[in-house]
Parts: structure tokens; C-alpha cells; sequence
């Protein structure tokens, strides 16, 4: 979940211009224009109200530029061959249309904004009622999860962790997501990522329907409580659009703290993204003194385990003494405990003995994330910097040069860089 910032917004064009942009990124923050209006800038596709703490939940459409019709028969054509691979023998079955793109836009509560997808929409022409919604998995549309996955993949590359191997499906990369909204943070690691198995918590169950009904997501990835597939087998859409992917996607049904309590899973990766719909970050998922934080230390990984965090900055509307505002409790509810959350997560992720038996290794961080007021809370185990971990510049370059691997190896449609160097700041 994040917030506009207004300073960044009417910056935005110029600022866009100043940076090396791919494109081949349809999720450029210069196309936010598409998918940021009002309720009756789209139309709603799904409306419900929530009784986990969410609110109203809706589902927004707005109609996408790219891609353009012209490349729509390169992807109808594609659709064909995989589906003559999936159901040898009909391929007359399987000749698709493609109807057109849409944003999709997850809302709590009429106005916040959960999370942002585009999805494709096709049919099959010998069943013109079979239409399907396909989640567009290069797509990331808000900034803040570019940040999420820039800094994270980066950090976790300089701690040691083979992600070369992961990359190329010859090594398993345990990651856990708690919060899902509409999926395109695990559903983009899992496309990128081959050897990547995700495991996503959402308290909400309406969040996880709409994911699945309005956003695309593969409903293959459903979990029941007994740990089982809600589904036996894959739908044909599946198998045809995600190869394999949707395989490697579990989605749970659960509040985070009691799935982390129940489970022994070891995680290489954790990713945070957690706001209610009153867009509060729970307290239980960064009190010291919480059983989540304690489970979780116990299940990241000792040599090279990092947890992604994100947050609603504070950085941007502070009073010139750096004192904070009487209204930022009602415009940024957390805003003003970043800095406290860090120390949390840097106090019982690090200093609790579990990183190969060294009290305090590893090192946190948190950087600004561009466009948006929010920011990227970083803390690992096992990042080895010969100048010592208080030097800024030493540990940001060291995760800058990382970067670089990261970003030609997994053949990313964006820059890390602007997303890592900005605001770059150590916790304490």
C-alpha cells in the first residue's frame, strides 16, 4: 500500500525524464496516469465489504496503452503454441482473441489504494464464453515495489545467497510474502526467479477472491487450512499462460502472526506489505516484544536470510526542526515509528545470536522510495564489508555493484539504481 506524494507528483515529468527509463517497462511511473483517477474515471468490476478490518473492497478498471493492438497477434499466436503443447491434438480448440489490457486497481475503503495489476483479457474462439483474466507478470506498476524488489534481491545477492543458481531454476529460493493484495510482487519474483517457491499470506479472504476473480492471479495457488490445493489440478488457462509458475505459488488464508507461529518453514527471503484498511501497519508485525518478530528470527535464514519491509515514510512532511507534524497520525498513521521499526526488526533479527552464532552481524537499512512517500526498511544477516557496516557509503556502493548482476541476470524491465540510492540511510 502506499501514498502519493504530492511534491513527487507534480515533479513527476521532469523527474521521469532525468533517469535512464527501459522502454519496455509498462509499468513506468509516467503511465500512473492511466490508473490513479477517480471511481468514475474507470468502472467497478468486484464490491464488497470486508470483515477483516478492510473496509469497502473494490475493484477498479481503467483502459491500459500499451501494448498497443499491433503487437495483440504476436501474443494471440504465442497463446496457440502453448496451447497445442498443453492439449495436444486440439489445437483447432485453441485459437484465441485477445479482447484488450486493463489496469486493475485493489481499493480499501473507496479511496486507498491497495495495489495496482495490469491484466490481459482473451477468449477462445471456439468457445467465445470462455473468457479469461490474465495477470500481466512483468508488470509492476507502483514504485515502491521496484523499491521492494530492487533493494532485496540486491542485498541478498551481496549476503552470499547463489542467485545465479535460483535465477536458472537450479537452486531453491524459499521466499515468503505476508500481505498479497493483488499478487504482483510474488507473481513477478516467481516469473523472474525460476527456482523461486513463494509462499503468501493474506489475512483477507475477499483480497485473495479479487486477486483471483478481477486481477488475474492463478487460482491454482489457493491453499486450504489443511495445507492442501484448493484446486486438484490446474485450469487450462493456467497451464497454458504461466508454464510451470503458478506451480510454485502457495497462498494461504491466514493472519500473519499465526501462520509464522504454526509453520518451521526456513526462508531465504521475506517480504513485507501488511496495511490495514485504515492504512495502519499492525503493531504485532514490529513490536520488539512480539511473538511474530521472534518466529520470524527463527525462520529466516542465519548465513544470508533478508527481510524487505514497506512503510509509509515520514521523511518528506516533517517540520523544519525535524519535529513531527499534529497531523501526520491522520494523514500517515506510521509514518512517524519507521525509524523505531527498524530498530525492532534490526534488534531481534540481529541481535539475538541467531546469525551464525555472531550477536549483531548483519547490518538495516532504509531507503526513500521515488514518487511515492514511502520507504523500503532493509535488515539481513551475513552481508561481509571489509570497512565495517557504519559506513553509508561503503555498504550502499557494495549493494549498488550488486545491483548491476542482479538486474542483467534476471532481465529486469527497470533500473535498480534510483530505486537503492535514494534516501539510503543505516539503522542505528
Amino acid at each position: 500500500m502506499w501514498r502519493r506524494c504530492s511534491l513527487a507528483w507534480n515533479g513527476r515529468r521532469r523527474f521521469s525524464t532525468a533517469v535512464r527509463r527501459r522502454i519496455d517497462d509498462e509499468g513506468d511511473w509516467s503511465f500512473s496516469s492511466e490508473w490513479w483517477g477517480t471511481e468514475s474515471d474507470g468502472h467497478t468490476v468486484l464490491r464488497s465489504a470486508s470483515d477483516k478490518g478492510n473496509g469497502v473492497v473494490s475493484v477498479l478498471a481503467y483502459p491500459s496503452s500499451k501494448p498497443s493492438e499491433m503487437h495483440w497477434a504476436g501474443m494471440e499466436r504465442w497463446l496457440e503454441q502453448r496451447y497445442a503443447e498443453v492439449r495436444p491434438g486440439c489445437e483447432d480448440d485453441g485459437r484465441f482473441k485477445i479482447l484488450g489490457y486493463q489496469w486493475r486497481a485493489l481499493r480499501f475503503n473507496e479511496d486507498t489504494r491497495q495495489s495496482t495489476v495490469k491484466v490481459m483479457a482473451a477468449y477462445r474462439q471456439s468457445e467465445p464464453a470462455s473468457i479469461c483474466l490474465i495477470q500481466q507478470p512483468h508488470c509492476l506498476a507502483v514504485p515502491y515495489l521496484k523499491s521492494m524488489v530492487s533493494v532485496g534481491l540486491a542485498t541478498i545477492a551481496s549476503c552470499g545467497f547463489d542467485i545465479n543458481n535460483a535465477a536458472h531454476g537450479k537452486k531453491t529460493m524459499n521466499i515468503l510474502c505476508i500481505g498479497h493484495g493483488g499478487g504482483s510482487l510474488p507473481l513477478f519474483l516467481a516469473s523472474r526467479i525460476k527456482g523461486a517457491v513463494i509462499h503468501i499470506v493474506e489475512i483477507d479472504p475477499l483480497v485473495i477472491s479479487a486477486s483471483i476473480k478481477a486481477m488475474g492471479f492463478p487460482a491454482f495457488s489457493v491453499m486450504t487450512p489443511s495445507g492442501e490445493r484448493a484446486f486438484s489440478k490446474p485450469s487450462t488457462i493456467d497451464e497454458v499462460m504461466w508454464k510451470g509458475t503458478h506451480e510454485r505459488l502457495y497462498l494461504y488464508e491466514s493472519d500473519a502472526e499465526k501462520y509464522v507461529l504454526d509453520n518451521t518453514n526456513l526462508y531465504d527471503m521475506v517480504f513485507i506489505d501488511a496495511y490495514d484498511g485504515e492504512d495502519i501497519f499492525p503493531r504485532t508485525l514490529w513490536d520488539s516484544s512480539s511473538q511474530f518478530l521472534k518466529a520470524l528470527s527463527n525462520q529466516l535464514h542465519p548465513r544470508h536470510g533478508t527481510v524487505v519491509v514497506n512503510l509509509h515514510s515520514d521523511s518528506e512532511i516533517l517540520n523544519p526542526d525535524g519535529s513531527v507534524p499534529s497531523f501526520l497520525p491522520q494523514i500517515l498513521p506510521m509514518g512517524r515509528y519507521v525509524s523505531g521499526i527498524g530498530r525492532a526488526y534490526k534488534d531481534v533479527l540481529l541481535g539475538n545470536g541467531s546469525c551464525g552464532g555472531k550477536e549483531g552481524s548483519g547490518l538495516g537499512f532504509s531507503v526513500s522510495v521515488p514518487w511515492v512517500c514511502n520507504t523500503s526498511l532493509v535488515v539481513c544477516r551475513g552481508l561481509r564489508i571489509s570497512g565495517g557496516y557504519s559506513n553509508r557509503d561503503l555498504v550502499m556502493n557494495t549493494i549498488l555493484s550488486k545491483s548491476l548482476e542482479v538486474e542483467t541476470l534476471l532481465n529486469l524491465p527497470f533500473s535498480c539504481l534510483q530505486y537503492i540510492k535514494s534516501g539510503f540511510i543505516l539503522v542505528d
